[in-house]
This record gives C-alpha cells, sequence and structure tokens, in this order.
C-alpha cells in the first residue's frame, strides 16, 4: 500500500516508464511550442532535486517553491517530497519590482515559514539576485535553479523515511478574509483527498481506459490549492496524462481552454466561475463551430460562489458544441481539508434551489432568499430570472468525510434547511496551522454536542438539503441590518443581475457604520468601460434591483474600472479590503469620487 504520492510516482515510473505524465503548451496554444516530461524521465528528475536537498542536509526543513507555470514546478515539488522536504508554494517575482503587494507576500512567506532554500526556474534565481535591497533575507538563503541540478545526482537519491502524519507542504491560504497562514498537509491528508477526488470526480479504471489515459486539462495556478491538488496531483496519483498551460495564457484568450479541450478530450477539466464567465465573453460563431465539448464530462467549477445564472448561459451557449448539463459539475472544499470536501455527482445535472418563502432570521443564522424552503431542485417551472437567483447545491461529501451545520456559539448541529458554519471531519483535514497553535486550535480543534471528534470550522455558511451542500456565504461577510442577516453574495448577485454592464464575479457589498441609523450596505462594482455614460442608470437600476429582492436601502453604490476590485491570489472578492479602500477614498472610481 502507497505511503506517499512519492511511492506511486515509482510504481509509475517503473510500469509505465514512457508514458506521458504532464503536457505543457508554451504559448497557451495547442499548435504552438509544446513540452511534456514521461513518468521515467519525471522520476529520474524528482530524485535529482530530492538528492540535491538530501546532501545539504535539509530533510525536515521547508522549501519555497518560487516557478514559473509549467513541468519545472512539479520536479521541484515532487522532488521535496522525496526529499522529506516541506514544500511551500509560493508566487514568483513578476512585472516590476515596485510590486510592494507581492513582494510583502513573499517577505511574509519566507519569514513565516522559515524557508532555508529557495527552488525556482533559472530565470526567478536571477531576478531574485537583483532583489538583495527588497528582500535582505535571501542573504541568509541558498537560491537554486532545479534546471542546473544534473540528472546524475539521482543516483544518490535514498528513500525519505515518511509516515502518513508527515508533513509534505504548507498551503498558504490565500487571505481573504485574515493575514495568509501556513496549512500543513500531511502526506496521509494528500493520499486521502486524493481518494476522495478520484471518486467523487469519477476516475475509475474504466474511465481511464475509455480515455486513453487522458484526464485533465488545466491552466489553473500550481501554486493553488485548486491548481494543485486537483489536476497536477490527482494525474500522479492515478498514473494519467495532465495537459497544463498558464493562467495568464487563459487570460489573455480563453478560448484557449476551450480549444484544449477540444484538442486532447480529457474527462475532467474546470475553475472558478469567472473562468466561465469569460469563455462566454469569447464564445464567437467561429470558435462555436469549430468546437466539440462531447467528451467533456467533469466540468468543475469551485473556489468562488457559483453563480446560476452562469452554469444556465454557459450550457445554452456550447450546447451547440456537443457540452452537456451533466457535465457542469459545482464543488466545494478549502485549503485547510487538503481540497475538497464536497462534489456534485457525475452525468447529473447540478441541483438548484429556488426560494419559494422568506426565512425568518435568527440568531443561529438560518436562511434568508437562499434557505430555499419548500424550493428543492429546479424542475423547470420557475422564471429565468428565478433560476439565475438560484442557490447551487455543491454536491455531496466524499466518503470518509463528515460535514455538519453547526451553531458555532451553542456548539450544536442545526437540523437540515438552517444555515449555519460548515464544520468538516475526516482523514483529508489538515494538521493545523504551520506554527500557531492558537489558530489551530480556533479553527482544527472544534467539537460538537451529541458527536464525537474533533471539526475543522471552515468560517462559510450553508445549509444542507437532502444530503447536499448549499453554500451561502462567510461568516465573518455577514450582514446584520435592521435585526436581520444579509449575505453579501446574495447582494452582489442582484446588482450584477441588474445591467449588461456589470461584471460577474467583480462586485463586493459590505456595511459601514452609518451612525445613528445603523449598519448600512455599500455596493462596489467594475463596469465594462464601453458603458461609462451609463453611470447614473447603473447605480439607479442597482439601488433598485437590491431594494426589491432584499428590502433594503443601499448607502451608496461606486463604480470602478474594470481589475481594480481586491481579489486574493484565488480570484475570491476581498471584501474587507474592498471596504477599507472605500472608507480611504482609495477606490479607482468611474466618473469621479465616490458620496458619503
Amino acid at each position: 500500500m502507497a505511503r506517499s504520492l512519492v511511492d506511486l510516482l515509482t510504481t509509475h515510473a517503473s510500469r509505465q516508464p514512457d508514458r506521458t505524465a504532464y503536457r505543457y503548451l508554451v504559448t497557451g496554444d495547442c499548435d504552438g511550442e509544446i513540452q511534456d516530461i514521461s513518468y521515467g524521465r519525471l522520476a529520474e528528475r524528482s530524485r535529482a532535486v530530492a538528492a540535491w536537498l538530501q546532501e545539504r542536509g535539509l530533510a525536515g526543513s521547508r522549501a519555497m517553491l518560487l516557478y514559473p507555470p509549467g513541468i519545472e514546478f512539479i520536479c521541484g515539488y515532487l522532488g521535496c517530497l522525496s526529499a522529506g522536504v516541506v514544500a511551500v508554494p509560493g508566487l514568483p517575482p513578476q512585472g516590476r519590482l515596485q510590486n510592494h503587494r507581492a513582494l510583502l507576500r513573499m517577505k511574509r512567506l519566507i519569514a513565516d515559514a522559515d524557508a532555508k532554500v529557495i527552488l525556482g526556474g533559472r530565470e526567478v534565481i536571477a531576478a531574485l539576485a537583483t532583489m538583495s535591497e527588497h528582500l535582505p533575507e535571501l542573504a541568509e538563503i541558498t537560491c537554486v535553479a532545479t534546471e542546473d541540478i544534473p540528472d546524475e545526482a539521482a543516483g544518490s537519491w535514498r528513500e525519505p523515511d515518511l509516515t502518513a502524519d508527515s508533513v509534505a507542504f504548507l498551503q498558504y491560504t490565500s487571505g481573504s478574509t485574515s493575514a495568509p497562514r501556513g496549512v500543513m498537509v500531511t502526506h496521509g491528508n494528500l493520499l486521502d483527498n486524493e481518494r476522495v477526488i478520484t471518486e467523487r470526480m469519477g476516475h475509475t479504471p474504466d474511465v481511464i481506459e475509455e480515455y486513453d489515459h487522458e484526464l485533465f486539462v488545466s491552466w489553473l495556478p500550481v501554486y493553488h490549492d485548486m491548481g494543485l491538488i486537483g489536476p497536477v496531483l490527482n494525474a500522479v496519483y492515478l498514473g494519467v496524462t495532465a495537459t497544463l498551460f498558464s493562467p495568464l495564457h487563459f487570460l489573455q484568450r480563453p478560448e484557449r481552454w476551450l480549444t484544449a479541450i477540444d484538442r486532447y478530450r480529457p474527462h475532467t477539466s474546470g475553475g472558478p466561475n469567472f473562468a466561465y464567465e469569460l469563455c462566454l465573453k469569447h464564445a464567437t460563431p467561429d470558435l462555436l463551430d469549430g468546437l466539440d465539448l462531447s467528451r467533456w464530462k467533469v466540468a468543475f467549477n469551485g473556489a468562488e460562489p457559483v453563480r446560476a445564472a452562469t452554469l444556465r448561459r454557459f450550457t445554452e451557449t456550447f450546447g451547440a458544441a456537443g457540452f452537456r448539463r451533466e457535465a457542469l459539475y459545482p464543488c466545494y472544499g478549502l485549503a485547510e481539508a487538503t481540497l475538497i470536501v464536497t462534489g456534485s455527482s457525475v452525468q447529473a445535472p447540478p441541483t438548484l434551489a429556488t426560494a419559494t418563502a422568506t426565512a425568518t432570521a435568527t440568531a443561529t443564522a438560518t436562511a434568508t432568499a437562499t434557505d430555499g424552503a419548500g424550493g428543492g431542485p429546479h424542475a423547470g417551472s420557475a422564471d429565468v430570472g428565478s433560476v439565475d437567483a438560484a442557490a447551487v447545491g455543491c454536491g455531496r461529501p466524499g466518503p470518509g468525510i463528515t460535514v455538519v451545520i453547526a451553531d458555532p456559539e451553542r456548539q450544536e448541529e442545526l437540523p437540515e434547511g438552517e444555515v449555519g458554519e460548515i464544520w468538516v471531519s475526516g482523514a483529508s483535514v489538515a494538521k493545523g496551522y504551520w506554527r500557531n497553535a492558537l489558530a489551530t486550535r480556533q479553527t482544527f480543534r472544534a467539537t460538537l454536542r451529541g458527536r464525537e471528534g474533533r471539526f475543522l470550522r471552515t468560517g462559510d455558511l450553508g445549509f444542507l438539503r437532502d444530503g447536499e451542500l448549499f453554500v451561502t456565504g462567510r461568516l465573518k461577510d455577514l450582514m446584520v441590518i435592521d435585526g436581520r442577516n444579509h449575505y453579501p453574495q446574495d447582494l452582489e448577485l442582484s446588482a450584477e443581475m441588474s445591467h449588461w454592464a456589470l461584471r460577474p464575479g467583480c462586485t463586493a457589498a459590505f456595511s459601514v457604520d452609518g451612525g445613528s441609523e445603523g449598519e448600512q450596505p455599500v455596493v462596489v462594482a467594475e463596469t465594462a468601460p464601453e458603458a461609462a455614460g451609463e453611470s447614473e442608470k447603473i447605480i439607479d437600476l442597482i439601488r433598485g434591483a437590491i431594494g426589491e429582492a432584499h428590502g433594503l436601502p443601499v448607502r451608496d453604490v461606486v463604480l470602478v474600472h474594470p481589475g481594480t476590485i481586491p481579489k486574493t491570489s484565488s480570484g475570491k472578492i476581498q471584501r474587507r479590503a474592498s471596504r477599507a479602500a472605500y472608507l480611504d477614498g482609495t477606490l479607482s472610481l468611474v466618473g469621479g469620487p465616490a458620496t458619503r
């Protein structure tokens, strides 16, 4: 039985050394330059990196990984695991040196992880050599370009003494609600979550054979948990092939994603909700005429709120290219649970819970419109507007994972249909936060009356219906206005649906102190440049939509330029950062300063 991904890599390299493990589209285009690596070669390069680390006595220490997108990152990551070194994936320095935020994050990660070595690509390591003025910490850290480690080093590799409880890597959280924390993911956590991904996404031996081992296409960043644990590590877990390309190349031309799916015909590919929206914006008749998406069976959608309107429009638009509604795969996960917690059923359409009644808010944050009392799966009877505003089910827990909805104050499990905090237990739940005993105790050690064991507090709000999880928002983002609970995601969705120029997934709703009037909502929304002359109309429509749907007067509506709302590295809206920018007057306003 495999003890780690290192064991599985060794097995694949022995049994199928010539099979392609990863294929990398250097330009993002299927007809451009392509780099690939076989399982035999991947094992050799990983062992060479591992031996280099072992010879320097680094086993047990932390290695910061700073690579551009590409295969070399995977060799470095698996090299760390093969050496018993704790990998710390990071975002490499890029662009102008004045990128203060990126430098600050890198300094924070190096210090928090107490990194002893930095592994990277040649260009990254060369760039770091010029940053001594801004990163004096580098003087105490060994930096190496792993391409320069010779293949011959693999001969001195020694198999590490790993256990299920050994820390494999630190996954730093994206910081949507707090400063980034290093989640300690063990080798046991990794194997368990890969098992869950395999089961939930239907990656059976028969499917692998049917797809001739072509299982994944992915543009997702590999320093983030969705891109790493999903396509990259599930590929090496199963011994299949994954086609990868850069997130930047996807953002430049979203159609590259669909073209790669058409070309390599994978079983599984996906991303956050915004990725599907970007594809819709570039869905020209010529593109649709040339695509065949009929083999795409799992189109996973997670890491940010899943929009029912996006699912509907994507199916309607790309159905002409063979895409099937049953392929849509909403899912839920978080770094503290390694990755996946719940996932939809393969070959079944998403479940939509349309609200037919407004629940009464309670001290336990029971649901408002998204509670869906009497809703159930959408059967096609509601109009498009109500369906588009429906809550989307994120599937059921994977085998061995327990999900409960809890009242965190009373430490009690809530009945089905009531909204509370999502709590998780199982072997995929990580060990805790690196060198942060207090946060570990608060987040990973929750107990529930009437239930044995400890639970992970996710900080997310949701409810269960017929065993399926519906995520409604973040606990700390909850707005209490006039004694009623409101989830910012609901206000954001209502705003985005009010005018075509409002960019999906690019709206932030939060509350501010209105003095004697109490907490009041503010909406900040990115708008398309071509709608610059319609600002007043858009503001009025947003106010009207939120007033009608939620019974709320909006204190302020602020329109900002595209790409300026603060987001995490995984694309999640940073509402607290947006609120701070609003109060500081530092938002990039369309048509003049905001009124307050």
